[in-house]
């Protein structure tokens, strides 16, 4: 499997490639940012993106939807609960950022359990709320693409429209912690970590926060 991740935009928020080594098709999951950077990536590892994978409607991590899909013609993947944002410039926060992006509804609504086969590589869908009402992680192998769910050394922002901090750490708890110790945590932002490493010494999960 291709696996990697880089920061995009001025939030520096991490893109992730997945792909099929035998097939080439491949899925692309938040580009933030810097959708040239993407595409170019794309062609040096000569993959095809079959699709997009938004893991919440943020638009540190859909603002290069448009760029990435006119170029590939990739379905736009999102979760039910979240799939207001593509549509909406107030919803996914860039109106209050001096933009006004919304794009077309998206191809397929997620939900929890959903699988997704990129190529000969399978890809589970676990819906985390908390960060928003629609936001996910993807079980990637030995691997959780954790978006602004959790991170190392720390959980995903509450505050914004939709967000419950009870709620984000329900999720973590039950749906993420019960991953083996080992299990790699990519996040959203910042540097990656593992299941152990969070369970262990995250202040918001251990009762230190």
């Amino acid at each position: 499997m291709i696996l990697e991740g880089f920061p995009v935009g001025s939030m520096e928020a991490n893109c992730y490639i997945i792909g099929c080594p035998e097939t080439k098709e491949a899925a692309v999951v938040d580009p933030g940012a810097e959708g040239g950077r993407i595409l170019r990536r794309l062609e040096q590892l000569d993959l095809k993106c079959r699709y997009i994978i938004l893991t919440h409607g943020h638009v540190d991590h859909i603002g290069a939807l448009g760029q990435v899909k006119e170029a590939t013609g990739a379905e736009v993947l999102i979760h039910r609960d979240d799939a207001h944002m593509l549509t909406s410039a107030g919803s996914n926060l860039s109106l209050y950022m001096g933009l006004s992006i919304s794009y077309s509804p998206a191809d397929r609504l997620l939900e929890d359990g959903d699988v997704i086969n990129v190529g000969k590589q399978t890809l589970r869908v676990i819906h985390t709320p908390g960060h928003t009402p629609g936001g996910i992680c993807l079980e990637v192998g030995d691997s959780l693409i954790t978006g602004d769910t959790l991170f190392a050394g720390s959980v995903g922002r509450s505050d914004f429209p939709g967000g419950s901090h009870q709620q984000l750490i329900k999720s973590i708890k039950e749906k993420l912690l019960c991953y083996p110790p080992e299990t790699k945590v990519l996040p959203g932002h910042g540097p990656a970590s593992t299941i152990g490493e969070e369970a262990r010494y995250n202040p918001f999960l251990n009762g230190r926060w």
